[in-house]
């Protein structure tokens, strides 16, 4: 098998790269180990997607956003503060004439909508279940050996995508370097409904082991992301739903009433995992195989969103050429440190000094809200690299063409 562009990895950023190179032409094929599931039935354990004003217009501008704008909450006002310490700040899109940071979006439904998506699009073809067991990197084609359950291949590209999340196989493969972190947090993971309707309301409680977080999701619900120190998370998981709930409301407070249900658990150790380099020979690394961060600030998928609007950019600004060009490959890079390292930097620093309990710590993160409550063009500083407005902004973030007109 020959292809343009080979991408490994069909997840939510694989699968999302591979919607917004299709107009460029080339010929593309999506490995994914992993069996494509038909949509089930929507359930209140549904996770979610916080989406950041960037990447709304980056899906706009791939066709994904239509799909999913009926169904996303949007994000209007964000609450953050420090666990019992002084300082509260109020994040308002209004103080930057926008209505809305940007929105929540069922995890479910974004997937179906991408996978709906890759299966109408006709150069694209996906490949699953199927996994990646060598690549072999020299001359003007990478040869990938796939294998699924019925037979082996060999599949030539002349770029290869490395999509294939934070234990990487490809990286792995070619012994790429990576910088790491274990936080020695683990966040728990469940939807809840409070008493009162969250109205698109955010909150962030920054505590020594990491945020607790109250995201707005559809309906009533609201999706809470609870980081513990590891060695707690058992217990939390191993809760029934009333004391669950009653250690939830302690930390949280009455902000939106009681917590009157929650659900399904699920736990994910917290670490910061950064390859060292992001392409090689005909090789791009992307999404959480080039950099898995914190989830204080909730950056992780919208970065990835960045990178594949970049790529996509870089390669319709080559109009049709060879797109495993190692000058393109190195202008990816290139424009992509800025961004990666500002909000790796941005999720790293802020997780580690809100564990510091040395009194410099604790004074220079209260004195840090405190200056975000009473400076406006420090929350509008903040918020707007938060939407992801950070470094040279692709076209598509700025809601404009992917080939300029």
């Amino acid at each position: 098998m020959k292809c343009d562009i080979a991408i490994v990895g069909g997840g939510l950023a694989g699968a999302s790269l591979a919607v917004a190179l299709a107009p460029l032409g080339y010929n593309i094929k999506v490995i994914e180990a992993v069996a494509y599931k038909a949509a089930e039935q929507p359930s209140y354990d549904d996770r979610t997607l916080a989406l950041s004003h960037s990447s709304c217009r980056i899906l706009s501008g791939i066709g994904l956003w239509e799909m999913l704008e009926a169904d996303a909450t949007a994000i209007r006002k964000i609450y953050i503060t420090e666990l019992e310490r002084p300082g509260r700040v109020v994040l308002d899109p209004a103080e930057m004439g926008l209505t809305e940071f940007g929105h929540v979006v069922e995890a479910r439904r974004f997937g179906a909508a991408v996978t709906r998506l890759l299966e109408q699009t006709g150069n694209i073809d996906l490949i699953s279940p199927a996994s990646v067991k060598d690549i072999q990197i020299g001359g003007p084609t990478t040869c990938l050996r796939l294998e699924s359950a019925t037979a082996t291949d060999e599949l030539e590209a002349r770029l290869v995508v490395a999509a294939d999340g934070a234990n990487s196989f490809i990286r792995t493969r070619l012994e790429i370097p990576t910088k790491n972190r274990d936080y020695g947090q683990t966040a728990v993971i469940c939807n809840i409904t409070p008493e009162i309707a969250h109205e698109g309301r955010a909150f962030e409680c920054l505590t020594e082991t990491g945020p607790f977080a109250v995201l707005p999701h559809t309906g009533k619900r609201c999706g809470l992301v609870w980081s513990v120190a590891t060695e707690n998370a058992a217990e939390i998981l191993d809760l029934d739903d009333e004391a669950f709930l009653a250690r939830a409301q302690m930390r949280f407070g009455k902000q939106l009433g009681a917590f009157i249900k929650a659900g399904k658990r699920t736990a994910y150790p917290l670490k910061l995992v950064r390859a060292c380099e992001d392409v090689r020979e005909r090789l791009v690394i992307l999404g959480n195989a080039a950099h898995a961060i914190h989830p204080i600030g909730a950056q992780g998928f919208n970065l990835a969103l960045r990178d594949a609007a970049v790529l996509a950019e870089v390669l319709a600004d080559d109009d049709g050429g060879d797109p495993g060009e190692t000058g393109l490959l190195h202008t990816y890079s290139a424009w992509r440190q800025k961004d990666q390292r500002g909000t790796i930097a941005a999720s790293d620093g802020m997780t580690r000094l809100f564990s510091n309990p040395s009194p410099f710590a604790v004074g220079l993160r209260t004195s840090g809200l405190i200056a975000h409550a009473i400076w406006p063009s420090l929350r509008r500083y903040s918020a707007i690299k938060a939407m992801g407005y950070r470094g040279r902004i692709p076209r598509l973030a700025l809601g404009e063409p992917l080939r300029p007109v």
